[in-house]
């Protein structure tokens, strides 16, 4: 500002100024860029979103993906007293489990299975509940991530000879943003991941599932059988 105006302003003042802008202090986000033309990622996109706001009688809509826990604790911004740090232990050692999750776009309601491996069993086990959950449902779309535990020869095996009510719609390479569940997964890092204090992995896998059980439940609409 002082090269271009001439006027030299102090940080504290900048930052003043910046604030009733709008602007905010926070973290970038990395990213990666979609390989398709946008043209093809936004038409596939709007198809996505129209699938999941035009629900018809006897099927479910369900976004799928896979969150990572580590038993190392995220670390991040925590209330604490003026003038002292808080301090996470951290067990040095790291373990991880992973949880695979659909998430209804009509009700909200989260179906999910965990394991130690994220693998296309994990990926398996997660349909198996899926079925299960929706026994009346004509037809079950499931929009996910390329990811290759999804496309497996495993997956396909299993699809072709238990998926029959099962309809899987890809989105566009890096696109996290458009899986709705992704949300829920931050919400998931930020009540329990982070700054946690367990110094084992069942523990923490015990509030992990506690979380998900109170915030997976049905919030809006209903789902409606065909008839």
């Amino acid at each position: 500002m002082a090269k271009e105006t001439g006027i030299t302003v102090s940080e504290s003042q900048l930052s003043r100024i910046l604030r009733k802008l709008g602007a905010r202090w926070g973290r970038a986000k990395p990213i990666v860029l979609c390989p398709w033309k946008r043209a093809a990622r936004n038409r596939r996109l709007g198809q996505l979103r129209r699938l999941a706001e035009n629900v018809r009688t006897g099927e479910v809509v369900l976004y799928e993906d896979e969150v990572d826990i580590h038993l190392n604790p995220k670390i991040g911004r925590d209330w604490m007293v003026k003038g002292q740090q808080k301090k996470v232990i951290t067990p040095g050692k790291n373990q991880k489990r992973y949880v695979a999750g659909v998430l209804d776009a009509q009700t909200g309601r989260m179906v999910w299975a965990s394991g130690t491996n994220k693998n296309s069993l994990l990926f398996i086990e997660l349909l198996k509940k899926v079925l299960a959950a929706y026994p009346h449902a004509k037809t079950i779309h499931l929009i996910l991530d390329n990811y290759r535990i999804h496309r497996s020869r495993q997956v396909d095996l299993w699809m072709e000879q238990f998926g029959q009510r099962l309809d899987l719609h890809w989105l566009p390479p890096y696109c996290p943003d458009d899986n709705r569940i992704e949300r829920r997964w931050k919400d998931l890092h930020a009540a329990v991941t982070t700054n946690h204090q367990h110094d084992n992995i069942e523990n923490l896998m015990d509030d992990v599932q506690h979380w998900l059980k109170e915030n997976g439940k049905a919030r809006v609409g209903t789902y409606r059988k065909a008839i």
